[in-house]
């Protein structure tokens, strides 16, 4: 309704975050959903983004996903069972292994990204082409800051 204040307008920002990532990825896996892509499950988006074309090895991707590595085990070998992502072994050192998609891990992949092009597209019709530029570039000057590590993080940030 236009004019009422929406109940969360002086939540910190922390939440509103939180509340807009966990309303996109619903949205998402409904239209994986619409797509026949089912069995998705949201804790896949800590897995699938941050794969790269050439793979990867489980130590880095729990790294990218700030996750355990024993956690992210468990992830991996779900998705894996489920026919998305394979384990090869790495050539510059034959005990690691790589986790990359396979062809139909490909497949969802490429169809998640359409999916998100059409809900981008849905926040730029009812927000405005302007706006949305200026979320994006808010969104990437909170993510341009030094980044610290965590025993930097655990004696509190730097001057």
């Amino acid at each position: 309704m236009v004019g009422v204040p929406h109940p969360e307008q002086h939540a910190p920002l922390l939440r509103l975050l939180g509340l807009a990532t966990r309303q996109m990825a619903t949205d998402l896996n409904d239209k994986l959903v619409e797509a026949g892509i089912t069995g998705h499950r949201d804790s896949w988006n800590n897995v699938m983004p941050h794969i790269p074309a050439s793979g990867i090895r489980l130590t880095e991707l729990a790294a990218r996903a700030n996750m355990t590595k024993q956690a992210m085990a468990e992830l991996v070998a779900e998705i894996e069972r489920r026919g998305y992502l394979r384990r090869t072994t790495d050539p510059a050192d034959r005990r690691a292994k790589i986790i990359e998609f396979t062809d139909k891990g490909w497949d969802l992949v490429h169809t998640a990204l359409g999916a998100l092009g059409e809900l981008e597209a849905e926040i730029t019709g009812r927000l405005g082409e302007p706006a949305v530029r200026q979320l994006r570039s808010t969104l990437l000057q909170i993510l341009d800051r030094p980044a610290y590590t965590r025993q930097d993080r655990s004696s509190g940030p730097r001057p």
